[in-house]
């Protein structure tokens, strides 16, 4: 059975809008898409590449989805760690609108998400990877469907922007399992989800 992991780019606020390109999500009139792009460097490059390494299978929204089958399909080397796995293995898209996906290996999936997630992975070997996708990864959170996330803050605020976690949000705690800061001030943290968070106080004992 694989894992479900997500790997999402957020600002120090927490947009996840719009990252790669002034015309990726314009929703809202959001006036900053390519935040991310200033602090791509090489060890930015390396993680994505690391990430890539694992996968059995992407899970994408539909908007993700679109931007990526306007841009992958037309990569074609075989050297690319990126293009060569999104081109090749299979692509589940959640959308109840796409009928008829052009880019090849992609099936829709729609109707009970808990159900059909879970079935994903059950059949995939390796991770079963959400790239960006922000407003599926919070349905995924709430279904409790994740298994690990991989945060990416960049070095920025932007004081507007579709944010990851909103209020409603379902309360879940993590563990951290690994996180590095590249040399463009990326803060790349690593987490395996650890059901419901406990709660405590700092208050003293009475008889203490």
């Amino acid at each position: 059975m694989g894992k479900l992991v997500s790997t999402i780019f957020v600002t120090l606020d927490g947009v996840y809008q719009a990252p790669g390109g002034p015309q990726e999500d314009p929703r809202g009139g959001f006036e900053h898409g390519g935040w991310s792009f200033p602090y791509g460097d090489e060890d930015f490059g390396r993680f994505i590449n690391e990430v890539f390494d694992r996968v059995g299978a992407f899970l994408l929204g539909r908007r993700t989805y679109d931007i990526f089958a306007s841009f992958w399909p037309k990569m074609t080397d075989p050297a690319d760690p990126v293009a060569s796995r999104l081109n090749a293995l299979p692509k589940y898209v959640a959308s109840s609108s796409l009928t008829e996906p052009d880019w090849a290996g992609t099936t829709v999936i729609g109707g009970d998400l808990a159900k059909e997630v879970t079935a994903l992975k059950e059949r995939t070997d390796g991770e079963l990877q959400v790239h960006g996708s922000g407003a599926l990864v919070q349905s995924l959170l709430a279904l409790d469907l994740v298994d690990t996330i991989h945060v990416l803050t960049f070095p920025v605020v932007l004081g507007a922007g579709l944010r990851l976690f909103t209020e409603g949000s379902v309360p879940t705690a993590f563990r951290h399992t690994g996180g590095r800061v590249t040399a463009s001030g990326i803060s790349i943290q690593s987490y395996d989800s650890a059901g419901r968070p406990e709660y405590g106080s700092y208050e003293l004992p009475e008889n203490a």
